[in-house]
């Protein structure tokens, strides 16, 4: 396992289970600090892929009918808006990248 998957999985682990404990403080600085970390390990292939993820996780985060389930559901949403922050930080470091891999100078 190289640095980029280990600092996903990391970022995964650290969103989901502030997601389902309710966060903490500064847990919101650290989701977007991983988020921004594991972005930059985004391959080239998997940028759309991820981008589209992306908007899945705040689709369904927005909706929130995940909270209607009983019991479980406040943590599932919970757990789902975390990684929303997560993916959406790393997003952010994708479309950056992407950007400057067109509109930097060749030569």
């Amino acid at each position: 396992m190289g640095v980029g998957r280990l600092v996903q999985f990391v970022g995964v682990l650290t969103a989901v289970v502030v997601g389902l404990i309710g966060g903490f403080a500064y847990s919101n600085v650290i989701i977007a600090i991983l988020g921004i970390a594991g972005g930059m390990f985004i391959l080239k292939e998997d940028r759309l892929p991820f981008l589209v993820a992306t908007i899945a996780l705040i689709a369904a985060g927005v909706q929130g009918s995940l909270a209607a389930i009983p019991t479980a559901g406040a943590f599932i949403s919970g757990a789902m808006a975390e990684l929303a922050a997560l993916f959406s930080a790393g997003a952010l470091v994708v479309i950056l990248v992407g950007t400057w891999e067109r509109v930097r100078p060749t030569g």
